[in-house]
């Protein structure tokens, strides 16, 4: 739906004023829609078309109720693309319409601008619905069930993808490869020279370098490293027919369309409340519109106990970053003073603070981000604290507020978007053509519900065993999916004591 004419004025204002303050966006189009037209937009990640699969009508349920029961409430939503596609809520006020432009205009700065997202598909709403029509072309072809089962199975795979891997280059052939080339040289009949196109035909040695080859090829282990991208290497060496290649194919590529937004959640949700704080409190509020507007804010940047707001705690650390900066609070002197007086009262009036937001913004994510600019004192003023899980009786408890223990925690929750880090190390484990993965173990276990059935998975897809190096409760474990359950082996150097779990 179109906007009305009133509001196409407000976003053409709006935008001025943001590029008044510098910041440099795509074209933003801005459309609007029910509140079931934007659960369903939720639902599809922002999209207005996506493959079929019930997580979708599954996700817009969710949505929808928590809608209805008051728990939760979407005011927009923006898609990283060029133009830049803005979805505003028809039963918002005019106010609201206004914070949200000014929102947004933060947003398509910060997709612009960051280097994180410089390798993401800038027309990927087009790319979405290539990818959907594609799907449904599959589906006629190979049926329904059969392909929505596949895809139950490599869509629980999404996460095992390596996050930094579109930031480096294909690595060289290593020495170990070159070994294991085989030279037509070595193929050739000693001979005269005037007898060797006969003895040795071209045709004939090409042949048979490309039968050796292939033979060796299929004898050696994969990978040569260990492997983040599991869903590449599944990809490029799991016995999959064609049509399940390309549907992995389509996911792997919109997971890594999703990255960018996965690493910068707390930054990019902190810039764009920033500048809509700034340019409407500075441009836009009217007098009359005051307590709509710091309703608003106040709901968007509240956070109960025990929760976690990125809108919130990025927009802290944003203002922190432009204070410190416009005041010299940085550099050696100002590390080094250790007069709790003397850093109150300091200010050197460097005015820099917009400066270094803008560099933030252009080359930081959010575990940088939180590592670099994440202070004690900002950690005391938000009141941060740590919490644990109580299970007798089933509740959260407060932990920690150690300004270390709470930004350790942070800086864990962040890395790998909270996910656990799996390398795909062997294609042959044990000769027996399994794979085996490793998780590396950085101080918190697995959820075996999760690891389980993500293997049984990976084993349907694999069509073969599959096993899991981890540790559990501190002992080194192998954790595998036969084909008809599941089995633990506790690693103890070279011998293995076999448990089985229940399937």
């Amino acid at each position: 739906m179109s906007l009305p004419c009133k509001l196409k004025t407000e976003a053409e204002r709006i935008a001025e004023f943001a590029r008044e303050y510098g910041l440099d966006f795509y074209e933003t189009l801005f459309e609007m829609t029910d509140a079931s037209g934007m659960n369903e937009l939720a639902a599809y990640g922002g999209f207005p078309i996506r493959y079929p699969h019930w997580r979708y009508g599954m996700e817009y349920d969710r949505l929808r109720k928590g809608k209805t029961y008051g728990l939760s409430h979407i005011y927009e939503m923006v898609i990283n693309n060029d133009p830049c596609y803005a979805y505003l809520l028809e039963t918002n006020r005019l106010v609201d319409h206004q914070m949200v432009m000014a929102h947004v205009y933060g947003h398509s700065d910060f997709f612009k601008n960051n280097v994180w997202f410089s390798r993401t598909n800038r027309h990927m709403i087009d790319r979405m619905a290539q990818n959907a029509g594609e799907v449904s072309r599959i589906i006629e072809k190979q049926g329904f069930e059969r392909v929505e089962r596949f895809m139950d199975a490599a869509l629980s795979l999404g996460d095992l993808i390596d996050p930094y891997s579109v930031f480096r280059e294909p690595p060289p052939e290593t020495d170990e490869d070159d070994e294991r080339r085989v030279d037509i040289a070595s193929l050739k009949f000693h001979t005269k020279e005037y007898l060797d196109s006969f003895v040795n035909p071209k045709e004939r040695l090409e042949e048979e370098l490309a039968r050796i080859q292939k033979e060796l090829d299929r004898h050696r282990d994969l990978p040569r490293k260990p492997e983040r991208d599991v869903l590449h290497f599944l990809i490029q060496q799991a016995p999959l027919k064609p049509w399940q290649r390309r549907l992995l194919g389509i996911l792997r590529e919109e997971a890594y369309y999703f990255v960018p937004q996965g690493t910068t959640k707390v930054m990019n949700e902190g810039w764009a409340s920033y500048w809509h704080i700034k340019i409407m409190t500075t441009k836009v509020l009217a007098d009359e519109n005051l307590t709509a507007y710091a309703d608003h804010c106040s709901r968007t940047l509240a956070m109960p106990p025990g929760s976690f707001n990125p809108y919130r705690v990025g927009l802290a650390i944003w203002l922190d970053i432009e204070d410190r900066w416009n005041k010299g609070r940085f550099g050696r002197e100002w590390e080094a003073c250790d007069d709790y007086a003397r850093r109150q009262q300091w200010d050197t009036g460097a005015d820099l603070g917009r400066q270094k937001m803008f560099e933030v913004r252009r080359f930081y994510n959010d575990v940088t981000f939180i590592d670099t600019f994440f202070t004690r004192e900002l950690c005391a003023e938000q009141k941060l604290f740590t919490t644990r899980r109580d299970e007798q009786p089933e509740k959260e408890e407060i932990e920690d507020r150690d300004f270390v223990a709470v930004k350790k925690r942070l800086l864990f929750m962040l890395s790998n978007m909270g996910r656990p880090v799996i390398e795909v190390i062997s294609n042959n484990f044990e000769n027996r053509s399994e794979l085996l993965l490793r998780h590396q173990h950085y101080g918190i276990d697995l959820d075996l519900r999760y690891a389980k059935e993500t293997l049984k998975n990976l084993a349907l897809i694999w069509t073969r065993p599959v096993h899991l190096e981890t540790s559990l409760g501190g002992k080194a474990k192998l954790i595998s999916h036969t084909g008809k359950g599941f089995e633990e082996r506790e690693i103890v150097t070279d011998k293995a004591v076999q448990t089985t779990l229940d399937a």
